[in-house]
């Protein structure tokens, strides 16, 4: 099985997270780590002088609040708590989940995918763009 499994989620979407949960713990086996991670927009690169101050505030407010819905997903898994690994960071979804699976030598990504529509396929979505830009195998669970 996969050692390393480095599973992005949108914690503000917790249902197509679970879709994922029982695929990336089967993909784990026993031994494996599964990493939660979750990506906010990067807004400091905005920022203008004046709303900085506010703007870091609010960045905090918002990496708290999803490191406590990565908590309350980790409750979702079978698994003993020190092997899901919860992580957030700030920028692109793409960027930061290719960074992280670089980063942490992750042998998979598995995300959730909502079911596709009209407007995913014409806008594209998260799912979609990690797919095309991965440096590593992806499982998408619908």
């Amino acid at each position: 099985m996969y050692n390393k499994i480095l599973m992005p989620v949108d914690v503000f979407e917790m249902d197509v997270s679970d879709k994922a949960i029982k695929h990336a713990e089967f993909l784990a086996g026993e031994d494996g780590t599964i990493y939660l991670l979750h990506v906010l927009p990067q807004s400091s690169k905005l920022i203008m002088h004046g709303f900085a101050h506010d703007l870091r505030r609010f960045e905090e407010h918002l990496e708290k609040e999803a490191e406590s819905r990565l908590e309350q997903m980790r409750e979702r898994f079978t698994f003993p708590p020190e092997r899901v690994v919860p992580l957030v960071r700030f920028g692109s979804v793409r960027d930061e989940v290719n960074q992280a699976a670089e980063d942490l030598d992750a042998c998979v990504i598995v995300i959730g995918s909502k079911n596709p529509s009209i407007a995913t396929h014409l806008l594209g979505s998260n799912a979609a763009t990690i797919v095309r830009h991965a440096k590593k195998p992806v499982f998408v669970v619908r």
